[in-house]
């Protein structure tokens, strides 16, 4: 339903990188979201009012909530859209994982009054009613929860929103919600077991769960996350495919919310080149970085020794030095200043976060054996830090 509602209202749907599509996809997917929970919330409320099961009548109360997080996920998606201005120069795009948040709030919410609800339940027990009605719409319930975490989680990762991942991560927790239930409807229907209130239990352990989950995602890219490495080594891909670049480091990614990324990084080309040339390049760059990733970015000019096989000698020795003592640190700005009695090497080394030596052992490790393999050759080293995710740079 939603791929052809997608296709009737939406202008252009396979342009995701386009504000104003994901927009849209926001504010139908909030629209359809909140058509079915307060459905589910009407269906489910009648169930638990039929059988006078606490576990029913709270996943009820569950719906209705998911129903005010579709509201806020599109309110979220409105306000997100809103132009650049001067309090706010990138934009408004966070405003997308704001809602998220809210949303993770909500089931957080959901899942402690819950507790509470089941606890008096486990503490006062009561026979449930079984009824054919009830039990099909649980069944229906179940049936359209799935549904919505399908949609949700492939619109969600189509326009890479975190706000829809994490209400598809709320429809994913209500389909084992209203499962439990379900059981223990059966159960206490065929055994006499009255465990209506451990099903509840059961049901806000996972609620929970959910929503510390859903808003981990959120929260991280309001503090600022390193970016993931497909989209690092695309930006490194399409550097180093310019003629003229020889390398590239210090990439920053600062993300204003999706589609609002700014990018700087240090392009590394031939101390003897054409500067005019080069720095043509440099803004031709800029322009292909904009277009090819939806990014603004600035690019800082590296002129680099390549000409000199004295220094080409020494850096490739040291590189060898980093690749032995772990293969994960690179290094960049690489000099060579040579004097009467000492020779120094001057560079940075990319240490990534989480790594098992402190920066002061990585520094005093590599210091001494570039000074064991050349005697008059003494290191000063700066340490920076990766910003790719640490998970991801052990994957590599």
């Amino acid at each position: 339903m939603i791929s052809l509602l997608s296709k009737l209202l939406i202008k252009d749907y396979q342009n995701v990188a386009s504000s104003a599509v994901r927009l849209r996809y926001g504010v139908l997917c909030g629209a359809v979201g909140i058509f079915f929970n307060a459905l589910l919330f009407a269906g489910k409320l009648i169930a638990g009012t039929l059988t006078g099961s606490i576990g029913i009548t709270a996943d009820a109360f569950n719906n209705l909530s998911d129903a005010g997080s579709s509201a806020i996920t599109l309110v979220g998606f409105r306000l997100s859209d809103a132009k650049a201005d001067k309090e706010h120069p990138f934009g408004h795009g966070r405003f997308e994982y704001i809602s998220g948040l809210i949303v993770s709030m909500a089931i957080l919410l959901m899942g402690v009054e819950l507790v509470k609800a089941s606890v008096e339940r486990i503490v006062h027990p009561e026979a449930v009613a079984f009824s054919f009605l009830a039990m099909g719409i649980l069944v229906a319930s179940i049936l359209v929860k799935i549904y919505m975490f399908l949609y949700n989680r492939r619109i969600g990762k189509k326009i890479d929103s975190a706000a829809m991942r994490a209400t598809a991560m709320d429809s994913f927790s209500d389909v084992a919600a209203t499962s439990v239930v379900l059981l223990s409807m059966l159960v206490s229907k065929w055994t006499g077991w009255l465990i209506d209130g451990y099903a509840g239990l059961l049901v806000a352990l996972f609620i929970l769960y959910t929503g510390v989950r859903a808003a981990k995602e959120t929260i991280s890219p309001l503090l600022g996350q390193s970016p993931k490495r497909e989209f690092v080594e695309r930006i490194e891909r399409i550097v180093l495919e310019q003629e003229g670049v020889i390398g590239v480091h210090d990439l920053v990614v600062h993300d204003y919310g999706p589609g609002r990324r700014m990018i700087s990084l240090h392009a590394e080309v031939p101390a003897g080149g054409d500067m005019i040339l080069l720095h043509d390049t440099v803004d031709n760059l800029e322009k292909l970085l904009r277009k090819e990733c939806g990014c603004e970015t600035v690019i800082h000019m590296d002129p680099v020794e390549t000409n000199n096989a004295e220094t080409n000698r020494l850096r490739a020795e040291t590189l060898a030095i980093l690749t032995a003592l772990d293969a994960r640190l690179t290094l960049h700005d690489f000099r060579v200043v040579a004097g009467p009695t000492h020779t120094n090497l001057v560079f940075d080394v990319v240490v990534p976060f989480g790594f098992s030596m402190t920066d002061e052992a990585v520094r005093n490790a590599i210091f001494e054996r570039i000074h064991a393999l050349e005697g008059t050759c003494f290191a000063v080293i700066e340490i920076d830090k990766s910003s790719v995710r640490a998970e991801e740079q052990d994957a590599h």
